[in-house]
């Protein structure tokens, strides 16, 4: 006894405070849902009639509406009320058996409704409480300690996923706007939904409308040198405003609209680039040099002297074609290799052609 007692010991203070959630990221949002929560829950329709509605009882008649999940509500509903002797109510195991299929075949549009429906009155909040039919898969005689609760929830795999999930989900940050992390009410709400039907099952304390209070059914007695640390983990789930502000804002139909705003950037506009002559499509990837050539061709007809058409452009062509690699477009650089004598040469010609023509 005292071997096992000291195992424990030592598996418990090896333990993390917070463990690394197994699942994928939530990327996505409540949006769809939100709005539908909205329609249900009286936001934007008349105040008066919205005061009035039991949005709890609104919820539940639309599960009934739906196959699947009124044949699976009323499949826990029963197995979590029937009871099996006068000293053990339910069935606890089956309870919570029932309850996860439920949370996980039904679609979160109906579930959440029923979980974070929004209450002006105390019978509201207490329907909502009840939801989960708290008296077999919440209440027990008496409340264990926090942390041993959470002990037991870390010896089943599948219990332990889903708590490391919701510290993940729900952990509130104060850097963001929502209190979330990532700002995303989805995660935390799913988070907390998967929670159900485990040891560490929560619940809403009390039938309050106005405050919202949820917590495992625990206490922090008992805690001896660990009651700081029993106290820190219960207030994650009592006094976690990522979870509260999350609930409310599904049973209002809110969100918050969290994209980033790219930075804004001025437009630079392009230099003016000043247009040059066009040469012909073999020679669009000519250089410079064939840029020059050009100017050095119409120059003779911008002084207004008359020429010969023929001489002039052959002799123009000729200057363009003996500077461009045969069976290519890449153009020789002027001063490369036995090309160098050809432009002195062209001048010699055009010299003789210009005294010509002014005689």
């Amino acid at each position: 006894m005292i071997l096992a007692n000291a195992f424990c010991l030592f598996f418990f203070l090896g333990e993390e405070f917070y463990e690394a959630s197994p699942y994928e990221p939530v990327t996505s949002r409540l949006s769809d849902i939100f709005r539908l929560a909205s329609i249900f829950s009286g936001t934007g329709a008349d105040p008066v009639v919205s005061a009035k509605s039991n949005h709890c009882l609104d919820a539940a008649k639309a599960c009934n509406l739906n196959d699947n999940c009124k044949k699976l509500r009323s499949s826990y509903i029963s197995i979590c009320n029937r009871e099996i002797s006068p000293t053990e109510r339910c069935n606890r195991r089956k309870c919570h058996k029932a309850l996860r299929q439920f949370f996980d075949r039904v679609p979160s549009e109906y579930t959440y409704r029923m979980l974070f429906c929004s209450c002006q009155d105390q019978a509201c909040a207490e329907r909502r409480r009840q939801t989960i039919l708290p008296s077999c898969s919440y209440e027990d005689k008496e409340k264990p300690n926090c942390l041993d609760l959470r002990g037991v929830c870390r010896t089943d795999h599948l219990c332990r996923s889903r708590l490391a999930d919701f510290h993940a989900n729900c952990r509130a940050s104060y850097q963001t706007v929502t209190s979330c992390p990532a700002d995303n009410y989805q995660a935390c709400l799913g988070s907390y939904a998967g929670m159900i039907g485990f040891d560490m099952t929560p619940n809403y304390v009390d039938s309050s409308p106005t405050g919202i209070v949820v917590s495992p059914w625990c206490s922090c007695r008992g805690s001896g040198n660990m009651e700081e640390e029993c106290e820190k983990f219960l207030r994650d789930f009592t006094e976690n405003p990522c979870l509260r502000n999350a609930i409310q804002a599904f049973g209002n139909g809110t969100d918050v609209n969290v994209s980033p705003k790219g930075p804004s950037f001025q437009a630079t506009q392009a230099p003016r680039v000043e247009k040059t002559p066009s040469l012909p499509d073999d020679l669009s990837d000519s250089t410079s040099l064939g840029t020059s050539v050009i100017t050095t061709c119409t120059s003779v007809q911008e002084q207004g002297l008359k020429v010969n058409n023929s001489k002039e452009l052959s002799m123009c062509f000729t200057e363009l074609t003996t500077n461009i690699i045969p069976g290519s477009n890449k153009v020789i650089k002027p001063n490369s290799g036995p090309s160098r004598a050809r432009p002195s040469a062209a001048l010699t010609v055009l010299s003789v052609l210009m005294l010509k023509l002014a005689l």
